[in-house]
């Protein structure tokens, strides 16, 4: 790798700089799969997209499995200076983890097309399954990088893999019009082969780095032990919400059949269009969460919780600023969004579209928190408490989908509802849980010195 390349990818960067660019590789990322969907849903119409969607859910359970907790909890361990080694050990157990997700999603395929009463799904499933794995090795040099306060390989790869799986898909699709079940399967092939390209190039950023020289499969002194320590529970906090969805795309569709026409298409403007143009503004408060764990851990692990917690407020702070302004944007421009980015929408779907972003607007504030606010958790040490949060609200959002689709009739509309619900709560208890624990931390303190003030020596 030429020397200024290799300059640019190994410099550290202070709070603020590294959370501006992996903001702007989350933005770039997300504002590529936005214009992805142009094109897409041209190509494959609503009834694609919604199989497009059918797919994704048991994908992002495994995905969670074998590479949510990775990033943020090697890079405490990293940032705490308490673990070397701790990506090697974690390819190591996660690169196993990934390969028997990959082989479960395969064999899973068939189950989950029966359960959705859409054959499609199942070669869709197959088509995507390598991706598991791949994506475990990019994760863990996620977490390598930002654990050593560099955030540019994360954004670096995260642009590289969507513009990959954008015109590999365009491709595809295009190709397979004729066919669409074979088209989305295709489709789906492009992601696989995006993250197999970048997890290449993320294995090539580590083995440039000055300290890194020992290949990813080399034995590091962290144990599995301390990894499982910290990427478990946030692992079970981010499972949560795909496992969520997964259960809300067989209630939904299985209950839309029931009070609409054109379920799958329904469930395909919400989950495919709606929650694509919500997650944009979403993405650019992506690197306040990621930029806080390396901040924070290492003034938690030294036993300051008092500047741990000033800097995790800090960055609950900033979030608002800059989530609050995206949100009321997100519902004055709504008909404009639908426009520009489902241009090929029905006149029906697309007025579905406008009301289901204005709805979900204030979602770009409320899972803006829950991301960052989980982050800072974790980065406390108290990931437990944000997981208990995640499966709560994610029980809470399945029940009152059912709810409004069944009993009050709301068709897709009681998705969005059902939405904003569970994640303000969601934002609401990790906020509640971050300030709860500096009053009780002021509590102990006050306490103490009353203690020794009561009990002061004589003389």
């Amino acid at each position: 790798m030429p020397t200024i390349i290799k300059k640019i990818f190994s410099e550290k960067q202070s709070f603020i700089v590294g959370a501006a660019i992996i903001s702007a590789g989350g933005f770039i990322s997300k504002l590529l799969g936005a214009a992805y969907r142009i094109p897409l849903t041209n190509i494959l119409g609503s009834e694609g997209m919604g199989i497009y969607q059918m797919v994704y859910p048991l994908y992002c359970i495994l995905l969670t499995v074998s590479a949510s907790g990775i990033p943020a909890g090697v890079a405490r361990l990293i940032s705490s200076g308490k673990a070397q080694g701790a990506e090697r050990a974690a390819f190591r157990l996660y690169g196993y983890i990934g390969a028997v997700g990959a082989i479960l999603m395969y064999l899973l395929a068939k189950p989950l097309a029966a359960a959705q009463g859409e054959p499609a799904v199942e070669l869709c499933c197959k088509m995507l399954s390598p991706a598991v794995l791949f994506t475990s090795v990019i994760s863990v040099v996620r977490g390598y990088f930002q654990g050593r306060h560099n955030m540019i390989p994360t954004a670096f790869t995260e642009i590289c893999e969507q513009l990959i799986k954008v015109l590999a898909g365009v491709a595809f699709a295009w190709h397979f019009r004729a066919n669409m079940p074979l088209a989305v399967a295709f489709t789906l092939l492009a992601v696989t082969i995006s993250e197999g390209v970048s997890a290449l190039f993320a294995a090539v950023l580590y083995r440039s780095e000055s300290v890194g020289k020992k290949p990813l499969f080399c034995t590091g002194d962290a144990g599995y032990k301390e990894i499982l320590r910290y990427t478990v529970p946030i692992t079970f906090a981010a499972i949560a919400m795909p496992l969520s969805q997964l259960a809300e795309s067989i209630v939904a569709v299985n209950l839309l059949r029931g009070v609409s026409d054109g379920a799958t298409a329904l469930y395909g403007v919400f989950s495919g269009c709606a929650v694509t143009i919500i997650n944009l503004p979403v993405s650019v408060t992506y690197g306040l969460a990621a930029a806080s764990v390396p901040k924070i851990s290492p003034k938690a692990a030294a036993g300051d919780e008092r500047g741990a917690r000033a800097e995790a407020v800090r960055v609950l702070l900033i979030t608002l600023a800059v989530s609050v302004p995206f949100a009321a944007a997100l519902f004055a421009f709504a008909p404009l969004a639908a426009k520009i980015i489902f241009s090929s929408l029905s006149a029906e779907h697309s007025a579905l579209l406008v009301r289901l972003v204005r709805i979900m607007a204030v979602n770009a504030v409320t899972l803006s928190l829950v991301q960052s606010s989980s982050a800072c958790l974790t980065a406390l040490g108290t990931p437990l408490k944000s997981t208990a949060v995640q499966w709560i609200t994610c029980l809470l959002r399945v029940a009152l989908v059912a709810v409004f689709i069944k009993y009050l009739s709301f068709s897709v509309e009681g998705a969005a509802v059902a939405a904003n619900i569970a994640y303000f709560v969601a934002a609401a208890l990790n906020v509640w849980y971050i300030m709860r624990g500096g009053r009780a931390y002021e509590d102990n303190v006050d306490r103490l010195r009353r203690r020794r003030g009561r009990f002061k020596p004589e003389g």
